[in-house]
């Protein structure tokens, strides 16, 4: 049986540096919108709500909580989406495939997890254990997350601040900016930069491909025009001469 290598050992580092970027991606709304996400009604991003959301036990009061903080359309986006999956998956226990829709972070867990699992498309994660695939399903970030108060302050206690490191995790410090102004286009036509620049060079003068006029009839023509009519003449006597030859063997037939 061949042995398949399947997991990969990334450092501890890299996946922290890919946590937080996944989470930073969630609160810009282009990149929200651009994974397919419907935020036209929701308020602002990141969107905390209180605490007392921790505390729901009913999937029906779940509902009404998402719906009225704007999430309505992204979940009927996912009830939408639900279409039968092609291939043999469909006998695998996965009969159906549908969209992602909100990823709700807890901090204590009074019975969120009980109240939202059933509902189509929503899924529930603590603070303490985020997961790379939830932040980022498929490999691109920007997933539609809704903190609960007491998550989101606790972010600077696991992560850490720009101005200082992670108390929970050792020695670890939030990934720098490789650029202060991401904007490349603007700092490139800067006149601080086109001042420096050299000038624009003009492209080499192009030359047409030599062609031998012995081989090619339209190199001919151009260079000899009266060659074209030399060779209808031409063309004439012979079929004058094969209409000539004609009528005499018709005539000696006779």
């Amino acid at each position: 049986k061949v042995w398949r290598r399947w997991h990969r050992r990334v450092n501890v580092t890299q996946k922290r540096h890919a946590v937080v970027t996944a989470l930073a991606a969630s609160s810009l709304p282009p990149l929200v919108m651009a994974r397919g996400h419907r935020i036209s009604e929701v308020a602002e991003l990141p969107l905390v709500v209180s605490d007392g959301l921790e505390s729901v036990t009913k999937t029906k009061q779940a509902v009404e909580a998402l719906k009225k903080l704007g999430a309505g359309e992204d979940m009927q986006k996912v009830l939408d989406s639900k279409k039968l999956r092609a291939g043999q998956g469909k006998a695998r226990n996965r009969r159906y495939r549908m969209r992602c829709g909100p990823l709700v972070i807890y901090n204590e867990d009074n019975g969120i997890t009980r109240a939202m699992r059933n509902i189509p498309g929503v899924e529930t994660a603590s603070v303490e254990n985020l997961d790379l695939l939830r932040l980022a399903p498929g490999g691109s970030f920007g997933r539609f997350l809704i903190f609960t108060e007491g998550a989101f302050k606790k972010l600077n206690e696991i992560y850490g601040s720009a101005k200082g490191g992670a108390p929970m995790k050792k020695g670890y410090h939030l990934p720098r900016a490789a650029m202060e102004n991401a904007d490349l286009a603007r700092i490139i036509n800067s006149n601080e930069v086109q001042s420096v620049l050299k000038p624009k060079m003009e492209a080499p003068a192009s030359f047409l491909k030599h062609s031998n006029p012995l081989k090619n009839k339209k190199v001919m023509e151009r260079l000899n025009p009266g060659k074209r009519t030399n060779v209808e003449s031409e063309a004439d006597v012979q079929k004058a001469k094969k209409a000539r030859v004609a009528e005499s063997k018709a005539y000696n037939k006779k």
